[in-house]
């Protein structure tokens, strides 16, 4: 298994890089989410990998850090779910959002990234509710304390009930959430987020 890469970023479109390490360009498939990291061509890059073997293709999948390579080590374990899919899903989330919503088993939640359906969403909380404590992330405990992490991804589905995709709502949350000084409550995150806008 090849676990990670670093070399020279010798191209880089959204979904894919192209590493030149040794005298070798590998060409590795990304998630939106790994893709905003990596820096300009012509970079010195780290890239965590999953090389994925199937009867007709063999692919490398990267990341930017080690938790969204483990997170999609575990999507691809559950049925139905291959690493193209798997891909789409980093590619909507970040890591500690998917990871709180399957904790919490917000169903309503995962429909909303593209490519999962009901069933689907129902099997994803089944199949990985005890597993993603095993990616350190915070996922929230359920008290009355909500963490900022929770507060940017409450304010970002206000923001996709008022008609916002979620690019756009994460863009707007994480400029408000920039600008601020000091801990920041949903209401003024969702506020602000619509002032950037």
């Amino acid at each position: 298994m090849i676990s990670y890469i670093k070399g020279t970023l010798a191209e880089k479109t959204p979904a894919r890089l192209v590493v030149e390490a040794y005298g070798l360009g590998y060409e590795i498939l990304v998630p939106l989410s790994s893709y905003d990291t990596f820096g300009e061509e012509g970079s010195e890059v780290l890239v965590y990998t999953h090389f994925h073997v199937r009867e007709d293709s063999h692919q490398l999948f990267g990341f930017a850090t080690k938790k969204e390579r483990r997170l999609f080590d575990m999507l691809i374990s559950v049925s139905g779910i291959g690493p193209r899919s798997a891909l789409t899903i980093l590619s909507g989330v970040s890591v500690d959002d998917f990871c709180g919503a399957i904790a919490r088993e917000e169903a309503s939640f995962l429909t909303a990234i593209s490519g999962i359906g009901r069933k689907t969403a129902e099997r994803l909380i089944v199949e990985l509710k005890g597993r993603v404590s095993e990616i350190e992330v915070d996922v929230g405990d359920g008290t009355g304390v909500i963490s900022a992490q929770d507060a940017m991804s409450e304010a970002v589905r206000a923001l996709m009930a008022l008609g916002f995709t979620r690019p756009a709502a994460r863009r707007a949350v994480e400029k408000c959430v920039d600008a601020a000084e000091g801990d920041v409550g949903i209401e003024e995150l969702i506020r602000g987020a619509l002032r950037h806008t």
